[in-house]
């Protein structure tokens, strides 16, 4: 049996002759704003481009759900139209912004690639928000266009919309689509460090902020997954060419307002030739199990809580998912007993599971675990990906050892611009030559990552960031409440739920009830709190005025 020492001369040479000078994958240091970054020579300037390139794959499957199947040609055609209407009816321009309010469909995989085809701004608005999250959203990035689904178009009955096109799914989107079927694709000049996507974030102010990321950071990530899928190619000693369609088929399982989805999964997927197979509505592991089988899908990124629901389905076994060969842990920490459940309980994850670490800013992972990786430390979340240059700082900025902990920094092609009109926050965020503070904590032990700590306030929810202070700002404006602290409740299932320590005023009455009925109708259902515990009793603080939440019990 080969062992991973005898092994590694083979992965040096293979990963050396990929990236090193007059290879297909060769890395270069070149200014990327003003800072020399390591990027791959060979690349596109636009997303654009990848649609005029996916021509070569014709009649094979792009994008397949439960009851649909569109091919490359097909897409192709759909965008070119929509693009058109957009352009000509609708008066879109480079810059401008389309925003996508639906749950997970082709339409909106074919509403963003019209928009990239423009120039203009792709936004992915967070399809579980309701009326007053959606009002900010759309005050913050003002589109001129609003592509929206039924399901959500009823939400925007009290919203202003009077300065944006509302284009409907259902009926506006087919009808345009078929207006102009054989329209010319468009085609922008625009720069690689021109703005492509804004995916919202939740920040620690209490509101979403909109991750601003540029054609260079997509066309980063679709690279480093054509290097990957060159890696795997050549180790199984073949030999790897961009004009050879992938045979993966890919599983998406993550809304589509998320990297794991979007810059990871359709856009290149689009490059590659490969299929992706669409998952819609709420996730049941029949279904899943269903399409995987159906579909003969071969690789799927799935959040936690997805992967402790099929470890709680009785009868798998009567799924053939034996084309399952690429399983991996994303979107939220997963800890080593998942890992060891998952790989006792399915022979797809004995010898595929793969974890990794990574943030909306950063457009993609960060760092890596392999199997190799996790068999020698259950822990660890691996070593920093191709172009990624990893940091452990300290409160001043300043790197510390290997060993010590500190805050996670990182610098690469794929962080993102900034935060969209939000100086202070990209400032804070981003330092001037381009290191971006992550804010969680962690350290590196033999070139591998191991995180000690999340955001100090973050609440991950089955794959969901949540951050207290819009929740609290929500609860405060009660007329019962005097001050409030949210925290994280431990789940088996969800990771983590939302509790609430409210401190009422003394001559008010409230219940739970009255406090979740109230939230639900501002937030998000996952952002509800589930847990509560209401008292008369000041919150603790420290000198310095801010509640001390550790401390704090439901």
């Amino acid at each position: 049996m080969t062992t991973p020492a005898d092994a590694q001369p083979r992965l040096t040479e293979i990963a050396t002759r990929l990236t090193g000078p007059g290879g297909r994958f060769e890395i270069a240091v070149e200014d990327v704003l003003g800072t020399p970054i390591p990027v791959m020579r060979h690349r596109a300037r636009t997303v654009g481009e990848l649609v005029a390139a996916s021509r070569a794959w014709g009649a094979r499957d792009y994008l397949v759900t439960a009851d649909r199947r569109i091919s490359y040609a097909r897409h192709l055609d759909s965008v070119a139209a929509l693009s058109t209407a957009l352009r000509e009816n609708f008066g879109v321009a480079e810059g401008d912004r389309v925003a996508i309010l639906a749950a997970n469909c082709p339409e909106w995989v074919i509403a963003f690639w019209a928009t990239q085809c423009l120039g203009a701004i792709s936004v992915g608005l967070n399809s579980w928000w309701v009326p007053r999250e959606i009002e900010y959203g759309l005050q913050h990035c003002r589109p001129s266009v609003l592509i929206v689904d039924a399901k959500r178009a009823a939400l925007l009955t009290d919203i202003d919309t009077s300065d944006i096109t509302v284009l409907t799914v259902e009926t506006d989107l087919p009808r345009l689509i078929a207006a102009n079927s054989g329209a010319e694709l468009p085609h922008a000049d625009i720069e690689e460090d021109d703005p492509s996507v804004i995916l919202y974030t939740s920040g620690t102010s209490g509101r979403p902020k909109g991750a601003l990321h540029s054609h260079r950071n997509l066309l980063a990530v679709v690279d480093y997954h054509r290097f990957s899928d060159a890696f795997a190619t050549e180790l199984a000693g073949h030999t790897y060419a961009d004009t050879d369609p992938s045979p993966l088929r890919y599983l998406l399982t993550s809304p589509l307002f998320h990297i794991a989805s979007l810059h990871n999964l359709v856009v290149p997927r689009l490059a590659t030739g490969s299929a992706v197979v669409m998952y819609q509505g709420a996730f049941e592991a029949n279904t899943a199990l269903s399409l995987i089988e159906r579909e003969r899908v071969t690789n799927w990124g799935a959040v936690p809580t997805m992967a402790s629901r099929l470890l709680e389905h009785g009868d798998i076994e009567k799924y053939d998912v034996s084309s399952l060969n690429g399983f991996a842990l994303a979107s939220a920490p997963s800890s080593i007993a998942l890992k060891d459940r998952l790989r006792e309980r399915f022979p797809f994850a004995r010898d595929a599971l793969v974890d990794s670490y990574g943030l909306t800013e950063c457009s993609t992972a960060i760092a890596v675990a392999t199997p190799a990786d996790l068999a020698r430390d259950p822990g660890s979340l691996g070593r920093p990906i191709l172009t990624v240059n990893l940091e452990i700082r300290d409160p001043f900025g300043e790197s510390v050892p290997a060993g010590v902990e500190g805050e996670v920094c990182v610098r690469s092609p794929f962080v993102m611009l900034g935060y969209w009109e939000d100086e202070a926050a990209t400032a804070a965020a981003i330092t001037p030559d381009r290191w971006l503070r992550t804010g969680d904590f962690g350290v590196l032990e033999n070139g591998a990552l191991r995180l000690t700590g999340r955001r100090s306030d973050l609440i991950l929810r089955g794959g969901e960031n949540i951050y207290p202070t819009e929740i609290e700002q929500c609860l405060d404006e009660h007329p019962a409440v005097r001050e409030c602290a949210v925290i994280g409740v431990a789940h088996p299932d969800l990771g983590q739920e939302v509790g609430a320590v409210v401190v009422r005023k003394p001559d008010a009455t409230v219940t739970d009830r009255d406090l979740r009925e109230y939230a639900a109708e501002r937030l998000s259902y996952f952002k509800v709190p589930t847990h509560w515990r209401i008292t008369t009793t000041d919150l603790p603080r420290n000198a310095t005025g801010k509640v001390i939440r550790r401390g704090l019990t439901i």
